[in-house]
């Protein structure tokens, strides 16, 4: 736990101690909140569908990556990976110290939206199920996705590459997650687009708890891959190591 504690410091710090970082975190509050307040006063509804709908998307292809590319990458780059492997640390310990310097990051730039049930709660009466409701699913949501980042950051020393396969198997899970797609993939090879937005698509499982209802085979669903890709990012660091 300890040497957990001190790989997290770390991490955290080269976080807040990066304009970039600060950049990514004010785009991603000023985007969610512009596209959501575009449709409140359109459509006058004390809600937070609209917001939480575009979540995924905007996570998946955006927040998380940026926010995931350098946890290994930086270290393959200034060549630190070779000293922080050697040390006397578990890997584990130092796959979830990162882990969890990313989660903070990125709930720190979450709870920056959270202007917005407070502007409701003045203007309006919202329900406040599904916006609890909405909020503990951006949690998972952003967990699962953080353990993909970390994972594919795990291969490559160049961010951008990172970040660009990291949009894209974040993309590729919302996109299968959507009902019109897997539809569209059983007509071509049946039986498969069913499985994907089953078991592998995340927009569904997202939309269950968003919508107030807290199903344990969603949160099944997003610890299990979460752990499975922590996991994965262990043991291919371990196997460099040897």
């Amino acid at each position: 736990m300890n040497d957990m504690t001190i790989i997290f410091k770390r991490e955290l710090k080269q976080y807040f101690y990066s304009p970039i970082a600060y950049v990514f975190s004010v785009i991603f509050i000023v985007l969610n909140a512009s596209l959501y307040m575009f449709h409140f006063f359109f459509f006058g509804n004390a809600d937070m569908r609209a917001f939480f709908s575009t979540l995924p998307l905007v996570l998946g292809l955006v927040f998380i990556p940026a926010i995931s590319m350098r946890l290994w990458s930086e270290d393959y780059k200034l060549g630190t990976v070779e000293l922080l492997l050697t040390l006397p640390m578990k890997t584990e310990d130092i796959v979830l110290g990162k882990y969890l310097a990313g989660m903070v990051f990125y709930l720190v730039g979450l709870a920056g939206t959270l202007i917005i049930p407070i502007v409701l709660e003045v203007l309006g009466s919202p329900d406040w199920g599904p916006i609890v409701g909405g909020y503990l699913g951006a949690v998972m949501l952003g967990g699962f996705f953080m353990a993909i980042g970390i994972f594919i950051s795990g291969f490559f020393s160049d961010q951008i590459v990172s970040l660009i396969i990291t949009s894209l198997t974040c993309g590729f899970l919302v996109l299968v997650g959507w009902q019109y797609v897997p539809m569209v993939i059983d007509g071509w090879i049946p039986g498969l687009g069913s499985f994907l937005y089953n078991f592998v698509g995340v927009t569904r499982h997202f939309n269950d708890i968003e919508r107030g209802v807290i199903d344990i085979k969603n949160i099944v669903y997003f610890v299990s891959y979460s752990a499975m890709f922590l996991y994965l990012n262990a043991k291919s660091l371990e196997r460099r190591k040897y």
